[in-house]
């Protein structure tokens, strides 16, 4: 493998070829104001740097980003702070810059710098940046052509707007949790939550198309606006097919473990050896697997040769097909199934999925390095654009690595004003690094 000029090795030969000179990417030029931390602004943000925007990642000095320290694992870079492995999956393609903004002398830098922004995002508590002149009134007043986002658990508005919001309430209140689990009168029934923080996840993506959607309004008219995102909100809204089937329907969906609440069958079975996915959406993809199984009798009775029959008749026909399956090994099923043209899967480990050379092949992997030299692996952007490609130019910081860079690049402050906001505590700079040291 070969290393290309922005520090990031690529798993396959053929990306390594295609991105020796990694593109300035489509939003090449905006600059972002980071002052979220944890994960659904921070990933809008690492969003918009994959895509080319400079980012601009604002820390509290001697603690920074919440998650540097929720480990373990932790990055073990020789250093007696190392990072967790959390921080590193939303923080790429950032510098980081040490700002104590709750001191007057703070927030005046922080003005300033967004003064010169195209995009800042927060996700403070809805109020909480207000006294710091850091609001969006105080800062669109400043800069009229400033998109600056706030993400919170409950938005700017409503009854609930002062509360703090985190993932694993919004999972339960937003509905998402009752219909995720076992079916009541099943084994280890009950709610539960999903293996990921998907409502930070939503929010982050929902955050970062709603400042893309911005910048094009900006396009057109030169005004900034204030977007207000929330968890809440996110999550009802990707309720989908189980909020249209109670509108619809009148009837609340419930927990369904496996199930599909719409489509027949859409779940797990258990073969000799193992689980597996099966996944019909059409009436010939049903067929096909009742040829496959030998039971064409299923396939030509009536109770079951439509989707609607086979969710009426759910618990019957699921009975049989177990029966049929439940004798082959989950690799010759799965096999046969690809032949056929019966969608279906295995259940991977994550170890599994990372190792699949599906997600090799398409990149998924990338290795980048941090300014020590320390190789951090991380998951890359999923989209695949052409003509204006993500790219992985900076791996995620050490705390405060850019503050003195940046001060000096984007306000010009001089070594020694710089020197005397260290001392007086208003900034940090990252320490020396231990493998700096042995090398000097």
């Amino acid at each position: 493998m070969q290393r290309a000029p922005d520090g990031c090795r690529r798993v396959t030969p053929e990306r390594d070829a295609a991105a020796s000179t990694p593109a300035p990417g489509p939003l090449h030029g905006l600059k972002v104001l980071d002052l979220s931390r944890v994960l659904a602004a921070p990933l809008a943000t690492q969003i918009l740097g994959d895509l080319g925007a400079e980012v601009l990642k604002i820390e509290q000095p001697g603690r920074g980003d919440d998650t540097r320290g929720w480990g373990p694992p932790f990055l073990e870079d020789g250093s007696e702070r190392p990072d967790a492995a959390y921080y590193f999956c939303a923080n790429r393609n950032k510098r980081s810059v040490a700002i104590d903004f709750a001191t007057a002398e703070g927030a005046a830098l922080l003005r300033r710098l967004a003064a010169g922004a195209d995009i800042l995002v927060e996700n403070f508590r809805t109020g909480g940046l207000a006294r710091h002149g850091l609001d969006a009134a105080t800062l669109l007043r400043d800069n009229p052509r400033l998109i600056y986002c706030s993400v919170t658990g409950f938005g700017q508005t409503g009854p609930y707007a002062t509360r703090g919001g985190y993932d694993f309430l919004i999972q339960g209140m937003s509905g998402l949790m009752s219909v995720t689990g076992r079916p009541e009168g099943e084994p280890g029934a009950g709610p539960i939550k999903v293996g990921l923080p998907v409502s930070d996840l939503f929010t982050g993506l929902y955050a970062a198309v709603s400042i893309l959607a911005a910048l094009r309004h900006r396009e057109r008219s030169g005004e900034g606006q204030h977007i207000d995102c929330a968890l809440l909100d996110s999550q009802v809204s990707l309720l989908v097919n189980q909020a249209m089937n109670y509108l619809v329907g009148g009837e609340v969906p419930r927990r369904l473990g496996n199930a599909h609440p719409n489509v027949v069958p859409y779940r797990d079975f258990a073969t000799s050896d193992d689980y597996i996915l099966v996944a019909c959406g059409s009436d010939t993809q049903f067929r096909a697997l009742c040829r496959l199984l030998g039971r064409d009798d299923l396939a030509a009775d009536p109770r079951f040769a439509t989707n609607a029959g086979r969710s009426r008749e759910r618990r019957a026909l699921e009975v049989e097909l177990a029966r049929a399956i439940a004798p082959w090994r989950a690799a010759e099923l799965l096999a046969a199934m690809a032949e056929a043209g019966v969608p279906g899967g295995p259940i991977n480990g994550v170890d599994q999925v990372l190792e699949d050379p599906q997600v090799l092949a398409r990149g998924m992997l990338q290795e980048m390095r941090r300014d020590d030299g320390t190789a951090v692996r991380v998951i890359g952007f999923p989209g695949r654009l052409p003509r204006s490609p993500a790219s992985y130019r900076l791996a995620p910081p050490r705390l405060g690595q850019d503050t003195g860079a940046v001060l000096a690049e984007a306000l010009g402050l001089a070594a020694a004003e710089i020197e005397a906001l260290r001392t007086a505590g208003v900034i940090a700079l990252a320490e020396p690094h231990p493998a700096r040291e042995r090398s000097a």
